[in-house]
Order: structure tokens, then sequence, then C-alpha cells
């Protein structure tokens, strides 16, 4: 197993019964290689050693999957920002904090990264709406700390949701380009650009 199947297996650890969570490491890694679209049931089926039948028993469609998928990983990210927005220190400490591991995730997770973040336009409209609206408490975690950063004089930022919105791309778009053979860990990527977001909402004296 490589380390990418690993971090994609444990990503999915509370999924059960294991049929079901076999199923959806399946639809990450088939959604992943051939996009949402191009992808069929049996495509899934095939790659968790299933046939088409059994995979209806858990999932009624392959939208049903997707849907997991993403509320799963939402869920997961809007709990890392959630605890960094709440945890004691200055605005900095928590807004590095968050980065780091928003970051590091969506290195280690980069397969999974890329359809949460990217396969959206694919969900049915009610299970659109339940994840647009975790995407708007994950934003408002952000937001918060960078707010208290600039009532405490700490950050100068003439605009916070702008601001808001270009760390969470920058932090997001990690998934798009990581690869583990790369020359830097999830945990250097991390360190990179929480130091780099501090560089760019700081006050300068």
């Amino acid at each position: 197993m490589t380390a990418a199947e690993a971090a994609t297996g444990e990503a999915w650890g509370d999924i059960t019964p294991d049929a079901a969570r076999r199923l959806v490491i399946a639809a990450v890694e088939a959604f992943a290689e051939r996009g949402y679209h191009a992808t069929t049931t049996r495509d899934i089926a095939g790659r968790a050693g299933m046939s088409p039948a059994a995979l209806y028993i858990h999932y009624k469609t392959k939208e049903e999957l997707l849907y997991q998928i993403s509320k799963v990983g939402h869920h997961r990210s809007l709990a890392m920002l959630e605890e960094a927005r709440d945890a004691e220190g200055a605005p900095a400490e928590r807004l590095a904090a968050a980065v780091r591991v928003f970051v590091r995730w969506h290195a280690e997770h980069h397969t999974t990264g890329r359809i949460v973040q990217y396969e959206l336009g694919a969900l049915a409209p009610e299970h659109y709406r339940e994840i647009v609206v975790l995407r708007r408490r994950s934003e408002d975690a952000i937001r918060t700390i960078v707010k208290d950063g600039v009532t405490t004089g700490e950050f100068d930022v003439p605009d916070v949701s702008g601001t808001t919105l270009a760390v969470l791309s920058l932090c997001i778009d990690v998934a798009r380009w990581f690869s583990p053979d790369g020359s830097r860990t999830p945990d250097e990527v991390g360190t990179l650009y929480a130091g780099l977001v501090l560089r760019m909402v700081r006050r300068i004296d």
C-alpha cells in the first residue's frame, strides 16, 4: 500500500460497514482518475471488488457516493478550522494553526481534496445546499480570526472578506498540485503556507 492509499483509507475510517467504506474509497479513486461524470457505478463497484448490484445496497446512486465524500470531507475541514478559531492565543497564532492544519489535510488527502473542492457542481440541489452551509461556516471561522486580528491591531487588512477568501483559496489549491513524490512533505507545506499567510495579513510598522 502506498502512502497515498493509506491516507485515503484513513480518511474514511469512520464509515461502516466495511463494504460501504470500500465503495467510498473506490469512488474517490475513480472520480480522481476519470472525473465524476466519466465514472460509472460499474467502475466503482469493480474497484471495490463488488458487483454493481452490491453497490446499490449501500448507495442508491453515484451522486450519493459523491455526497458522502463531500460531506465527510467538509465536516472534517470545518472541525479543524473551528478548533483553531476557538483555541487560546493571539490571532496570529490561531490563524497560523488554522492554515497549517488545513493545508496539511489537503496535501495528505490531495486526491480526496480535489473531489471535495472541485466536484461540487455534480451534487443534487439539496445536497449542494447542505455543503454550501458547511463551506460558509468554514469561511466564517477564518473570517473571525482575521477580524480578531484587525480588532487587536495585529493585522492590517482593509478587506476582511476578500482576505478570508484569498486565504481559503490558497489552502484549497494545495490539493490540486500536491504530489507525495515532491520535495516537500505535507507538514512542510503547511508551515510554508502559514508563514505566507501571516506575512499577508500582519501589520508592518
